[in-house]
């Protein structure tokens, strides 16, 4: 009897020692998870900047930051965000082809919730011709 009660102790212990490592892992707070750029002429790339905020207690350290597409450029904050302190993640988007437009950007890191998905939508308008003068 002694060694059940030992036994549903330690697996009890090891429960509670489980979620409160979690509870101290670093975690996002993004400003935004899904801009929508509008519409925007083609040929002239966008940008914008997702901001987030570590509201975990270790550092928040990101391992990648993947766009799915060739036409979507990343750059993002790749020193450790300290608890409380702010990052970004700085997204270009190429408005090459004249078509609406939804792109995901796969965001790693060491963050209670480790895979976090980014969105960028919008419309690419057909550059008008360049009127010839006579």
């Amino acid at each position: 009897m002694k060694k059940i009660l030992m036994i549903c102790a330690v697996m009890i212990g090891f429960a509670f020692t489980a979620s409160a490592q979690d509870n101290q892992k670093a975690e996002f707070k993004f400003n935004e998870e899904k801009h929508d750029f509008g519409k925007i002429p083609q040929g002239t790339p966008v940008t914008t900047i997702f901001e987030f905020t570590n509201i975990g207690t270790e550092p928040l350290i990101l391992t990648e930051v993947r766009p799915t597409c060739g036409c979507t450029i990343a750059d993002y904050t790749k020193t450790p965000v300290k608890s409380g302190d702010k990052g970004t993640i700085k997204i270009t988007y190429n408005a090459a082809f004249a078509a609406p437009f939804t792109k995901t950007i796969v965001v790693t890191s060491n963050a209670k919730t480790p895979t976090k998905n980014l969105i960028i939508i919008g419309e690419v308008v057909a550059a008008k011709p360049a009127s010839s003068s006579k």
